[in-house]
């Protein structure tokens, strides 16, 4: 949130904008919401360039600040900090996000990352369980029986 709302305040003030700053970090702290955050500030951003600046090529450079933040967000934010405390690479995390989305629609973008977090908890018990059973084993003799059956065939 913090990082978003630099990047949306950074942004504003390069458009020209006077509160750049108070709609960037209100941006950024409403974005604990998927997407609440660009739509709370592209509207306030867009009203205010369009008082302040009288201009809609000022509205264009809102809206890109907004969606260079999202990329941003989406492709560096998320996966680097989100994805290291619950455990999951930023890849698994990308990925998550975008199959929610396009499954489960927002509230798949929701509920992505905690289902992907369950996932791989389960995912990870099944394999410990399974190393641990006696069908995980690799013992001597079939070792050498599979090293002997791939050299004749």
């Amino acid at each position: 949130m913090l990082g978003l709302a630099l990047i949306y305040s950074t942004g504003l003030f390069l458009v020209g904008l006077d509160f750049a700053l108070a709609i960037g970090l209100l941006s950024g702290l409403v974005s604990f919401v998927p997407y609440l955050g660009l739509f709370v500030g592209i509207a306030l951003a867009s009203i205010a360039a369009l008082v302040q600046l009288h201009s809609f090529p000022a509205v264009g450079g809102v809206v890109l600040v907004f969606v260079v933040g999202q990329m941003i967000e989406g492709t560096l934010l998320t996966p680097r900090l989100v994805g290291p405390r619950i455990g999951l690479h930023p890849v698994i995390v990308i990925f998550a996000v975008l199959a929610g989305g396009q499954l489960f629609g927002f509230f798949g973008i929701l509920l992505a990352l905690p289902a992907a977090a369950v996932i791989s908890v389960l995912a990870r018990y099944v394999i410990v369980r399974y190393r641990g059973s006696r069908a995980g084993e690799v013992t001597t003799e079939s070792a050498d029986e599979i090293t002997s059956n791939s050299a004749s065939g």
